[in-house]
């Protein structure tokens, strides 16, 4: 076996002894904790789920957290044999083909938790059996395992949302969300050189974040909050969805064949007024809330429409992790819109209302710059295609990134189902410009002169 310590990637010797025993621990039976509840009120009919795109089953898609789990932390970093000898030919999403997992010889939900529970359990004997804190290269994939699971969660809660299913009943802390209303306007960013990306500081990055290099950033104009229901139903009533002019060709494209002629999960109601689905449920809509469930061909038509732009991702990055120095960009940058320390009580993240809240809502969450809910709420479109930093090498999950690139687009922020843990200012998320489904919104950013 190549030797772990070989493949991991720069920081993790580093990095990996600020994690105790206790809080991996703690973090693999949360992670598994939120996968179980997600499913425990499906039947064995939801488990399996009509076969689609952009869905997995969610019966195939625990086997597949497990998995994962088992292959980089009990077989990889700890050497041990594999639980299931057909694992690999059942849960290896890169190896397995989308629509052959409907097909697949599952064991019954009863089986398929008792191999997530067992996994789990494994991976607490093998944290214990290191002492603490852990040996380096244990934790770091231990923690991808936990990222991982992490982002699998947020996928299990917007397939609920795909399929009509009922809103996820989960032993999390919930608030009720204050009325907060709208915040118009836009703020200033200067101009100036900034590093974009993760530094070697950071205790734990994906691939796609390494390294931090240089990007000139031309000052510009940027929306202090994400582009709301209510203005986006303005688009839709002046015909935005039948105007062509305001669409990319490639966008007005997926329009004429998709058909799609309002948002997704939108519909009028017998009164004339427009309703939205979340989850089981048709609700009004939430005029302040931030808009979801649009891809970024619609967003880009909205800007053009509006006479506005998405930002790129380096812009995005600017206002959300800069500071002003002097007219200019700092060189400082920091870890979050707030200032350095995870104080995720400024974010919508970790299903804290299971859904949106106004864009006006979490002030203590702004950013140098005054741009509010840059993390959680939802994931926001930017105008860059996903692509690698400068020298970039992949890690050894080498099928994360790599095989995205040029064909996805960058997403950053968060959402109110993303787990806080996950979240930095320099996490790139990435999807197809056509997706709907998941929780993503967008804002705007001035014409450049």
């Amino acid at each position: 076996m190549v030797p772990v310590k070989a493949m991991l990637p720069h920081r993790a010797d580093a990095a990996a002894p600020q994690y105790s025993r206790a809080q991996l621990c703690d973090w693999v039976l949360d992670a598994r904790r939120q996968t179980f509840d997600l499913v425990s009120d499906l039947s064995a009919a939801q488990l399996t789920a009509p076969r689609m795109e952009i869905v997995n089953p969610p019966l195939w898609e625990i086997g597949h957290v497990a998995w994962f789990q088992e292959k980089w932390v009990l077989r990889h970093a700890c050497g041990q044999a594999t639980i299931r000898p057909d694992a690999d030919l059942l849960f290896d999403s890169a190896e397995v083909a989308h629509d052959s997992r409907w097909e697949l010889p599952l064991s019954n939900p009863d089986e398929m938790l008792d191999y997530a529970r067992t996994v789990r359990d494994r991976v607490f004997e093998a944290l214990d059996a290191q002492g603490d804190p852990p040996a380096p290269q244990l934790a770091y994939f231990v923690l991808l395992t936990v990222f991982h699971e992490d982002m699998h969660t947020e996928a299990f809660t917007y397939t609920r949302q795909t399929l009509g299913y009922s809103a996820p009943r989960l032993n999390v802390p919930r608030a009720e969300p204050s009325i907060a209303g709208p915040l118009p306007g836009d703020v200033s960013i200067p101009g100036g050189i900034f590093h974009l990306g993760a530094t070697p500081e950071e205790p734990f990055v994906f691939d796609n974040e390494k390294w931090a290099h240089p990007v000139e950033v031309r000052p510009f104009a940027m929306a202090r909050a994400p582009v709301t229901q209510g203005e986006f139903l303005g688009f839709v009533e002046d015909g935005g969805y039948t105007r062509e002019s305001v669409w990319t060709p490639h966008g007005w494209e997926w329009r004429s064949a998709s058909g799609a002629a309002w948002p997704l999960y939108w519909r009028r109601s017998s009164n004339g007024q427009w309703v939205r689905r979340h989850f089981d449920q048709w609700v009004p809509l939430e005029a302040h809330h931030p808009m979801i469930h649009v891809n970024w061909y619609e967003a880009d038509a909205y800007c053009r429409w509006a006479g506005r732009r998405m930002p790129t991702e380096f812009e995005w990055e600017a206002a959300a992790a800069g500071v002003p120095a002097n007219g200019n960009l700092s060189a400082l940058k920091r870890r979050f819109p707030w200032g350095n320390e995870p104080a995720f009580e400024s974010a919508n993240v970790d299903w804290k209302y299971m859904g949106c809240a106004d864009v006006a809502a979490f002030s203590g969450g702004d950013s140098a710059f005054g741009c509010r809910q840059m993390i959680g709420n939802v994931w926001e479109w930017t105008d860059s295609v996903f692509l690698p930093y400068p020298g970039f090498t992949a890690d050894a999950y080498r099928e994360y990134s790599e095989p995205w690139f040029d064909t996805h687009m960058v997403l950053r922020g968060g959402c109110w189902a993303t787990r806080g843990r996950l979240l930095r200012n320099t996490w790139r998320n990435f999807f197809r410009p056509e997706r709907r489904d998941i929780f993503a919104g967008f804002r705007t950013c001035a014409p450049l002169d």
